[in-house]
C-alpha cells in the first residue's frame, strides 16, 4: 500500500482534495492546511471508505477550518504600510510606493521593501518621541520580526527592540509601543506606577491596547 493516497471528495456539495498519509499510529487525525487540501493521517489498516465517511460525518469542522485558511490566505495577500492598505501595482522596476500604491514584481518583493523600511520610520518615530521624556539612558534601536510582541525593552542589552510587522501600523500605535518601551527603562514591571508613566505620554494607552490587540 502507498503511503501516501491523493483523492478528491465532495463535502456538502464542494470538492476538496484530500491526501491520506499512513503511519503507525492508533488514532486519525486531520487538518486542512494552507493550500487547502485536507490532510489525513491515519493507519493503514484503515480503508479509504471509512476515512471518507469520517470526513463527511465531520462536515461542520472541515468547513471551519478551510473557510479558516482562506481567511488566513486573504490576509496574508492584503498589503499595509503605517496603517494603509496597499494597492499591489505589478511592475519589473525596483519596489516604490506611490497614491496608496506599491509597486513590485510580486507579494514576497512589495511586503520585502516595506519591511526594510521599518528601521528608518522607527528611528525617525523613536527620535520624536524621545523629546517627550527626560534623563533617558544611552540605548540601542533593533528592529526584527517577532510572533508574540510588538516590542521588548532590554535593560542588560540596553536596547529596545521593535517588531518588524509593527510597520504596517499606523504611526499612533508605532508611537505607542516605542512609548511603552522607553517608560520600562524607568519601570521594569507592568504596575500601575508603569501605567501611569505611560499615560503621562500617551493619554489613549487604553485604544492602543485594543487595536493592537495586547
Amino acid at each position: 500500500m502507498k503511503s501516501i493516497v491523493e483523492n478528491n471528495i465532495q463535502i456538502n456539495n464542494q470538492n476538496f482534495t484530500y491526501i491520506i498519509n499512513y503511519k503507525k499510529i492508533k488514532n486519525i487525525y486531520f487538518r486542512v492546511k494552507d493550500d487547502l487540501k485536507i490532510y489525513v493521517t491515519a493507519n493503514p489498516r484503515v480503508s479509504v471508505n471509512y476515512i471518507e465517511s469520517l470526513l463527511k460525518d465531520n462536515a461542520a469542522s472541515i468547513i471551519k477550518m478551510y473557510k479558516r485558511e482562506v481567511e488566513k490566505l486573504s490576509k496574508d495577500n492584503d498589503i499595509y504600510f503605517l496603517g494603509n492598505k496597499l494597492e499591489l501595482i505589478i511592475s519589473n522596476n525596483k519596489p516604490y510606493i506611490s497614491n496608496d500604491c506599491i509597486y513590485a514584481k510580486d507579494i514576497k518583493s512589495a511586503k520585502d521593501y516595506i519591511y526594510s523600511e521599518a528601521y528608518d520610520v522607527f528611528w525617525a518615530r523613536l527620535e520624536q518621541v524621545k523629546e517627550s521624556f527626560n534623563n533617558l539612558p544611552s540605548f540601542k534601536l533593533k528592529v526584527r520580526k517577532m510572533t508574540s510582541k510588538w516590542g521588548v525593552c532590554n535593560i542588560k542589552s540596553m536596547s529596545v527592540t521593535l517588531n518588524t510587522y509593527l510597520i504596517e501600523k499606523d504611526i499612533h500605535l508605532i508611537d505607542y509601543v516605542i512609548v511603552h518601551e522607553l517608560c520600562h527603562f524607568k519601570h521594569m514591571n507592568h504596575s500601575s506606577s508603569f501605567w501611569k508613566e505611560v499615560s503621562l505620554h500617551y493619554p489613549y494607552y487604553k485604544q492602543a491596547r485594543k487595536e493592537l490587540n495586547y
